[in-house]
C-alpha cells in the first residue's frame, strides 16, 4: 500500500555522478540551498500557525469571547495538527517534499484568510481545524530532507540549526500579528500572514528537491562514509528503496518501544511549551498590568531563548555524546522544571525579570522538543523519518491540545496558581520518562538494544 498521490511521488533516482570533485561541489551547493529553503519555509508555517494567538486579545475585545471559548479553538488546532502530523508523516515518507511542503503552506495561508473573514465560533473552529491539518504538512518533509541530506554524526547540529526556524517564526509573529492587530484590527493580523505564506509556497517549489539520488548524487552516508550500522551500509551499496506503508508503520514505528517513550515525553513537553507560548501574554496582562505590546515583547524572548537552547542541545549531543540524545534531554528537562518555577515565583511587574525567565524557559524547553523529533527519526529508519517524528508529534499535539481549553479552564476556575502547578507536574514527569533513554543510540533502530559504548563521529 502506498498513500502518496501520483503527482507527489518521490523523484526518481538518476544515474550516479562519477566525478568526485563534481559530487563534492554539487553536494555543497544543494545542501545549502535545501537547508535555507526548508528553514525559511518553516518560518512561514509559524506565521500562520500562531497568528491567532497574538490576535486573540483584540479579537476578545471585538467579539466578546471568553478564555474558555478561545481555548477551544486552540485545542481544535492542536488536535487536527497532531492527527495530521502522523498521517502526513506516512504520506511524506512516500512523497516528494518539494511539493508536499509547498502545497501545505499555501493551504495554511488560505485558511488564515478565510478565518479572518469569519465571525461565528463555528466558522472559526472549521477554518482553524483545517489550518491545523495543513500545518501538519510542514514538519515531516523537513524530517525526510534532514535524514537524506545530512548524516548521523553531523545531524544533531544541522537538525538543531534548522529547528531554530520555530523560534525565528515564533519571534516574528507576535511582533507582526500583535502590532497589526493593535493598529489595524485582528482580521488583518490573519490576512497578512496568510498572504505571505501563499507566496512563500511557490518559492519552496523552486528551492527544494527530493533525495540526493534524484540529482545523481550518492547517498549522504556513502558521500561522508558515515554509516550508523552495517545494515545501513548494505542498503547504500544495494541501492535505497522506498518502504511501503505497512513496513513503515509495523516494522519501524509502532513496534519500536523507544518511539512510544519519546511520544509520551513529547506530550508533557508540549503541554509546557504551548502553555507558556499561548497563555503567557494574557498572564502578564492580567496579573502585572502589562500592555499588549509589552507582554508580547516578553513572550518573544521565549522563542529567542529556544533558538539558543536548540543549537546548544544539538551541538552537545553531537560533540560530547557522539550522537546520543538522551543525556541532553535529561539535563534540559531539569532546566525546564527550575525555570518554570522561577517564572511563577518571580516578583511582580518586572519586565526584565519576566523577560529573563521566559528566555530561560525557552532555552531549556526547545532543546528536548527538538531532540525528540531527531531521536525519533534516528531510532527508526531514514525512509520512515517523517512517520517516526510525526508519531511523536501526534502525541505532542495532544499535549498542546491540553494546553488549550483544559488549561484555559483551569486558569479560569483555579487561577494562575493552578495553571503553574500543572506545568510543574509536567516537568517532573518529563524527567522521569527521559531517564531510561540515557544510553539509547541511533543504531538501535535495527535492533532492540542499547549500546554501552560510544562511537567516534565520522570525519567530513
Amino acid at each position: 500500500m502506498n498513500l502518496s498521490l501520483n503527482f507527489l511521488k518521490p523523484a526518481e533516482h538518476l544515474k550516479e555522478i562519477e566525478d568526485p570533485a563534481k559530487v563534492k561541489k554539487e553536494y555543497r551547493y544543494w545542501r545549502f540551498r535545501i537547508f535555507y529553503g526548508m528553514f525559511t519555509g518553516y518560518v512561514f508555517y509559524y506565521l500562520t500557525r500562531k497568528s491567532f494567538t497574538f490576535a486573540m486579545p483584540a479579537l476578545m475585545n471585538d467579539l466578546g469571547f471568553d478564555k474558555a471559548q478561545l481555548g477551544i479553538l486552540g485545542s481544535i488546532l492542536y488536535i487536527t495538527y497532531g492527527m495530521s502530523k502522523f498521517a502526513s508523516g506516512v504520506m511524506s515518507d512516500q512523497s516528494n517534499p518539494r511539493f508536499f511542503m509547498a502545497i501545505g503552506l499555501i493551504a495554511t495561508g488560505l485558511t488564515n484568510i478565510f478565518f479572518g473573514m469569519s465571525t461565528s465560533i463555528l466558522l472559526f473552529a472549521l477554518f482553524w481545524g483545517l489550518n491545523g491539518w495543513f500545518q501538519g504538512w510542514g514538519w515531516p518533509p523537513c524530517a525526510r530532507l534532514l535524514t537524506h541530506w545530512y548524516s548521523q554524526s553531523e545531524r544533531g547540529s544541522w537538525w538543531s540549526a534548522w529547528s531554530t526556524s520555530h523560534n525565528v517564526g515564533g519571534f516574528l509573529i507576535p511582533i507582526l500579528a500583535g502590532t497589526v492587530a493593535q493598529y489595524f484590527g485582528w482580521r488583518y493580523a490573519m490576512f497578512i500572514p496568510g498572504g505571505l505564506c501563499i507566496l512563500m509556497g511557490f518559492v519552496l517549489m523552486n528551492r527544494l528537491r527530493d533525495t540526493p539520488q534524484s540529482l545523481g548524487l550518492p547517498p549522504i552516508e556513502k558521500f561522508r562514509n558515515d554509516f550508523s550500522s552495517k545494515e545501513e551500509e548494505k542498503e547504500s551499496e544495494n541501492g535505497e528503496k522506498e518502504l511501503t506503508t505497512k513496513e513503515i508503520l509495523f516494522d519501524y514505528v509502532l513496534t519500536n518501544k523507544w518511539l512510544w517513550v519519546l511520544a509520551f515525553a513529547s506530550f508533557f513537553v508540549y503541554v509546557v511549551r504551548m502553555a507558556i507560548n499561548d497563555w503567557s501574554a494574557l498572564y502578564l496582562i492580567e496579573t502585572k498590568n502589562y500592555s499588549m505590546i509589552k507582554a508580547t515583547a516578553c513572550v518573544s524572548l521565549f522563542e529567542i531563548g529556544g533558538l539558543f537552547g536548540m543549537l546548544t542541545a544539538g551541538w552537545l549531543s553531537d560533540r560530547i555524546h557522539a550522537g546520543r540524545r538522551g543525556p541532553m534531554n535529561v539535563f534540559f528537562s531539569l532546566g525546564i522544571l527550575g525555570s518554570v518555577i522561577f517564572f511563577w515565583l518571580s516578583p511582580d511587574a518586572s519586565v526584565w525579570i519576566d523577560s529573563a525567565a521566559l528566555f530561560t524557559i525557552g532555552f531549556f524547553l526547545f532543546g528536548p522538543q527538538m531532540l525528540i523529533g531527531l531521536a525519533a527519526a534516528e531510532l527508526s529508519h531514514k525512509k520512515a523519518a517523517g512517520t517516526a517524528s510525526g508519531f511523536a508529534g501526534w502525541f505532542a499535539y495532544f499535549g498542546a491540545a491540553a494546553a488549550g481549553y483544559p488549561l484555559g479552564k483551569i486558569a479560569q476556575d483555579f487561577g494562575w496558581t493552578g495553571y503553574f502547578m500543572i506545568l510543574v507536574g509536567c516537568g517532573v514527569v518529563t524527567i522521569l520518562l527521559f531517564l531510561p533513554m540515557w544510553n539509547a543510540r541511533a543504531d538501535s533502530k535495527y535492533k532492540d538494544s542499547i549500546a554501552d559504548d560510544e562511537v567516534e563521529p565520522a570525519a567530513t
